[in-house]
């Protein structure tokens, strides 16, 4: 009897950290489904474009691909999800080739979509507007690696501003049960996994539509009591969500990583206020000092945006000055992007492209600076480091992160991929921090529950 081959499909992404780890949990629906997963862009039955939209370059990178998978095989079924999909479906059906579009609703849906399309060959267009009361999408569980596990516990947001796509493009707040979200960490611990990394679009504002009064310092005083539950970091919390009981239980909790990812968007309060963003650059340095009084040594990173309509340079100048004096340990730098029905699109006086770029240039230096100056405080010390991966070209040498989230190189013997190890940290080469093992760990490989290979 001759066997038919399973179904390949080929599937990549574009953009942040919640749009990664949702193409994992495609993947894993397509895998269930019977197929054969092969790299983007092999030849293949169906291949999955996950898209971003938060700015316009991720608009045309994600046509890029699309394009790409259609030329891959023309005979393929090209299905489109992710933001862009979201907000112009038009567009991306528009493309020759395109056969199906889900947008940030209904992926579980994908496969059986896929399928209509393989069998009747007409294009579908399932992209469907978020609607108030929408219920959070389960999607399977998000294991990316060996050493950590990436964990979504709310969608959308609800903040409107000014410059950004993502309330359109995610629609309102929908917020998992603490139920699932604490069964899903403990089946993660008892698998061995030793960090969780919560995700969402806007993670600070969990639980705000669920009844119970739960919100994320609720949810987090559940998880650290976790059995077995080494490390747990959270993606990102905005300025204003930061409760005193989530305070309370950031400087209470060991568990809880000390790097809080709190962005920044702008250090001048006229450019705030025109952002939407309801702080100003001293209510953020006040938070920062607020929380660095509590864990001192804590890494703080951020994202910041340069070249607002209208953003001067003594306001790119007050940035600078805010991000300097946070002393963040990383920043990461966003030039503004006109998105298509915002309301910054629409205002006066938008900066130059070039003019974006040098500051872009120039906050990025500071940011280098800032960085080396945060790892060097921790030279000659031993750090407790997650093994995460064998070093890319460097045979014996594995990459990890510490629990403030400093970049780890050392050689070892033996793969240590998802143990916990103390490494004394020796010096900074390559942008990374490079160290050396405190203790032969050869003898506890066999029953540590990070030793799994």
């Amino acid at each position: 009897m001759k066997l038919v081959p399973s179904p390949r499909v080929a599937l990549v992404s574009l953009g942040c950290k919640v749009n990664q780890n949702e193409l994992e949990a495609i993947k894993h629906l397509f895998l269930a489904a019977g197929y054969e997963i092969v790299p983007f862009p092999e030849k293949a039955d169906v291949y999955v474009v996950h898209t971003c939209t938060v700015t316009h370059i991720s608009d045309r990178k994600s046509r890029q691909l699309i394009r790409r998978a259609v030329r891959a095989n023309p005979e393929a079924v090209v299905a489109v999800t992710g933001c862009y999909a979201q907000v112009a479906p038009g567009e991306v059906l528009a493309i020759p080739g395109v056969d199906v579009v889900v947008g940030t609703r209904e992926r579980r849906r994908l496969v059986e979509l896929v399928e209509k399309a393989r069998e009747e060959g007409t294009p579908v267009n399932a992209v469907r507007a978020h609607e108030p009361g929408e219920a959070f999408e389960e999607l399977p569980l998000v294991e990316v690696s060996r050493a950590r596990a990436f964990l979504k516990i709310q969608e959308g947001c609800e903040e409107f501003c000014t410059y950004c796509i993502v309330p359109y493009a995610r629609g309102p707040l929908r917020s998992r049960a603490p139920e699932a979200i604490l069964a899903e960490v403990q089946r993660l611990v008892a698998a061995g996994y030793l960090e969780i990394v919560l995700t969402g679009v806007h993670t600070g504002a969990y639980g705000r539509d669920l009844a119970g009064g739960i919100d994320l310092a609720g949810l987090l005083k559940k998880l650290v009591r976790v059995p077995g539950l080494e490390r747990l970091r959270i993606s990102s919390i905005d300025p204003l969500d930061f409760t005193p009981a989530l305070k309370a239980v950031l400087a209470e909790e060991e568990v809880i990583c000390p790097h809080y990812h709190i962005p920044l968007q702008s250090g001048d309060d006229d450019i705030l206020q025109k952002m939407g963003r309801r702080y100003t650059g001293r209510y953020y340095l006040e938070l920062i000092a607020s929380l660095r009084s509590k864990r001192p040594r804590a890494a703080f990173t951020s994202d910041v945006m340069v070249g607002f309509p209208g953003e001067t340079e003594d306001q790119f100048q007050n940035t600078m000055a805010v991000v300097k004096e946070a002393a963040l340990a990383a920043i990461h730098v966003f030039p503004y992007s006109p998105r298509r029905g915002t309301p910054a699109a629409a205002m006066p006086d938008q900066v130059a492209p070039e003019v974006k770029k040098d500051r872009e240039r120039c906050l990025l230096q500071l940011g280098r600076r800032l960085a080396r100056q945060y790892a060097r405080e921790f030279l000659n010390e031993t750090l407790t480091v997650l093994v995460e991966r064998p070093l890319p070209g460097q045979p014996g040498v594995f990459e990890g992160h510490t629990g403030n989230y400093l970049t780890v190189a050392f050689p070892a013997d033996l793969d240590l991929t998802g143990r916990l190890v103390p490494v004394r940290l020796q010096e900074l080469r390559g942008g990374l921090i490079w160290g050396k093992l405190e203790k032969d760990v050869k003898e506890e490989q066999e029953n540590s529950p990070g030793g799994r290979n």
